[in-house]
């Protein structure tokens, strides 16, 4: 698993996976948004209790500095930007898609643009008389997940009472799908990528490591050109409030799943007096850095792992016992084979190497809809055969069956070293940090670590760093935390409630990664009364599964 930074989106994943429906792209967006850089000794939050019904979490260490918001009126020399008329095409079936010029750099809007791509689908209102509402911009999550194609993937089973009042709206963000799209390596040096050994036992093996590492980010430096130094989360939430604005909106409505709480909140942060019916579900912590998040996050699978172990003890198809320690320890045995003896794979010649199982096994923690499949591709591996647990890695990643790779990825790690400093900046740092990480998360710490190094060697330095977002004076904000999500792990969400002023957590006591949209009515419920009516729900308000 090679992910740098915060939260993968899992749109694209979730589609193939269920090939049944591309409603799944609403269910699961996941993240890269998580796996998020941590650190050993930088800001904590304290733990909370998925059990207990205080409402909020303890405000974020005063270590972080607070995001400040930027002047209310529009600069002049941004003027223009806002004052563009796009024009909106038919487009993909039924959508409507458009492009628009922001700057590639704010502090210097007239050396050089970038065009983005936005489509949407207008509120179907159905005869009803009810006033529309305007517009509702939707994120997936990533960094790295396409808006674009998410939008299409749930447009036509959204809510339908929502969707009669809003004109929903996908932005593919700067670097990201269809908006100037970053392209680092080609799809066999990607395959090579993800398959480089995440366990390195000698000089050797972090020699190859790192040399990979390496010739990713000076594939994205080539590919990318100049705006590699300008895909951060700050000038993407700028962004949006440029398309509200030509969208007619005085303010943003917005639900964003996993690294798009981050993007919600940052521009809840930036421009609290514009932000209207916000939703983030899936949070992120914006005050940790990038060591802490890691790690925290490699906890959350973890727990996710724990879940799934309890699941397959009662059922008799579970390949690895019938008790959760049996379960963990062959886990542990398999993992350590297939680094020893990568296994054959029917794809085309293809081996799976220990860092390709775990991620694998990784992918199936965000839904448990996806266990079924685990457990067979676990019995496969067991008897020799990686090709199902291939699958799912392949999945992780977004590998097609040509063997090419789409922007995700790319994206996403462009974002995170942007977003925050390099969690590590040499392999020693990494082997220091493993045992916190082993400590974390037994089956995923290691792995988590030594995948944190590749911002170490990234072409631009870092422009962000850890931060709280209080967003004050802004309307009710909607933070959704998952007790048991893998990818954003519930403390983050009672964090974030906490940091910003009028922020309303909404809790689901329940597995898998996000929680709206997916098998709760009570979060639905709560969710979709707050974007009709603006009556956000009660502070500690809770969901069973």
């Amino acid at each position: 698993m090679r992910v740098v930074g915060r939260a993968r989106a899992r749109v694209r994943v979730r589609v193939r996976l269920l090939a049944r429906t591309r409603v799944a792209a609403a269910v699961l967006v996941a993240g890269l948004v998580a796996v998020s850089a941590g650190g050993c000794n930088g800001p904590t939050v304290a733990s909370g209790d998925p059990g207990s019904t205080d409402s909020v979490g303890p405000d974020a260490p005063p270590s972080a500095a607070p995001l400040e918001p930027l002047p209310a009126a529009v600069p002049a020399a941004l003027a223009p930007y806002y004052a563009q008329q796009p024009t909106w095409q038919p487009c993909d079936g039924g959508f409507e898609c458009t492009t628009f010029r922001v700057p590639m750099d704010y502090d210097r809007p007239g050396d050089g643009d970038l065009t983005l791509s936005a489509a949407r689908s207008t509120a179907e209102t159905g005869g009803s008389g009810d006033p529309r509402l305007g517009s509702l911009l939707l994120n997936p999550g990533g960094p790295g997940g396409s808006a674009v194609e998410y939008l299409e993937a749930v447009a036509r089973t959204y809510d339908r009472a929502v969707h009669a009042r809003y004109d929903l709206v996908g932005l593919d963000p700067r670097g990201v799908g269809r908006s100037n799209p970053v392209s680092c390596l080609s799809g066999d040096r990607m395959d090579a990528f993800t398959a480089a050994d995440l366990a390195p036992g000698d000089q050797r093996a972090i020699d190859a490591l790192v040399a990979a590492d390496k010739e990713y980010a000076e594939g994205c430096r080539k590919q990318a050109g100049p705006a590699l130094g300008h895909l951060s989360t700050v000038e993407a939430a700028r962004d949006m409030d440029v398309l509200r604005a030509l969208l007619g909106d005085e303010r943003l409505n917005f639900v964003g799943k996993s690294y798009g709480t981050f993007l919600g909140a940052t521009y809840a942060g930036l421009f609290p007096s514009r932000v209207g019916r916000v939703v983030l579900d899936g949070a992120m912590d914006p005050a940790l850095d990038s060591v802490t998040s890691n790690r925290v996050q490699a906890g959350g699978f973890e727990t996710a792992w724990a879940a799934f172990a309890k699941d397959c003890a009662k059922r008799e198809d579970c390949p690895f016992g019938h008790t959760e320690q049996q379960i963990g320890e062959q886990l542990t045995a398999l993992l350590a084979a297939v680094h020893a003896a990568p296994l054959h794979s029917t794809d085309k010649g293809r081996r799976l190497t220990e860092s390709q199982a775990t991620t694998g096994v990784v992918q199936a923690m965000y839904a448990a809809f996806l266990w079924p499949e685990l457990r067979t591709a676990l019995a496969d591996a067991k008897a020799g055969d990686g090709t199902a647990l291939l699958k799912l890695s392949d999945a992780y990643y977004g590998r097609e069956a040509d063997g090419s790779y789409p922007n995700l990825m790319f994206a996403n790690t462009a974002v995170n070293c942007l977003d925050l400093p390099a969690p590590f900046s040499s392999p020693e740092d990494v082997q220091r940090a493993v045992p916190d990480f082993e400590r974390a998360s037994p089956h995923f710490g290691r792995d988590m670590a030594w995948m944190a190094l590749t911002c170490a060697y990234w072409p631009i330095r870092a422009t962000g760093a850890a931060h709280t977002i209080r967003a004050a004076g802004a309307a009710p904000i909607v933070v959704v935390g998952t007790t048991r999500d893998p990818a954003t792990p519930y403390d983050w969400a009672r964090s974030l409630a906490g940091q910003l002023e009028s922020g309303r957590l909404l809790t689901y006591d329940g597995d898998g990664h996000t929680a709206y949209g997916r098998s709760s009515t009570c979060v639905d419920g709560a969710v979709n009364r707050f974007l009709l009516t603006g009556e956000a729900p009660e502070q500690g308000k809770r969901c069973a599964s």
